[in-house]
């Protein structure tokens, strides 16, 4: 009888790891379905210089599968209202940058939420409040190379 607990907490661990760790894995997954475009990390890395300028010249530019492509079409087509900012810009570039963004994304969930730190998964990997305790120096969620410096380089693992 006690092998069978123990065989049955040990399936319901494994089955609990997996459920947190699939959401994360799968930002890293498809990876073929992106290779020929530099993203060998499936979308966790911004390959689209055009999408590097314009969004890194305000924020870091965020990597395509933070976000499900409804809520990249959503963010690309109110820029006027920005989080609160004008982040404009011509017709041209807007739509070269959504078409990565969202050819790159997650492709799951619905454009709501819009913001990457309102997300279910971010939420589970993120604790705290930004400006207190350990994250005093963190101004922002919306930074994430304060915590993760190979954040440009699709590495969000803690370091």
């Amino acid at each position: 009888m006690e092998m069978t607990m123990k065989k049955t907490l040990m399936v319901l661990s494994t089955a609990f790891t997996l459920a947190l760790a699939v959401p994360m894995m799968s930002a890293h997954a498809d990876n073929d379905e992106h290779e020929h475009e530099g993203g060998g990390r499936g979308g966790m890395v911004v390959t689209d210089a055009m999408t590097k300028k314009e969004c890194g010249d305000c924020h870091m530019a965020f990597p395509p599968r933070l976000l499900p492509s409804a809520a990249w079409s959503a963010i690309m087509n109110d820029l006027s209202n920005h989080f609160g900012e004008d982040a404009s810009l011509d017709a041209a570039t807007q739509s070269k940058i959504e078409n990565y963004l969202v050819k790159s994304s997650s492709n799951r969930g619905g454009a709501s939420p819009m913001r990457i730190s309102e997300q279910r998964w971010f939420k589970g990997e993120h604790r705290g409040t930004p400006g207190t305790g350990r994250l005093s120096n963190l101004k922002s969620w919306a930074n994430c190379q304060a915590c993760h410096r190979g954040a440009a380089r699709g590495m969000f693992d803690d370091e």
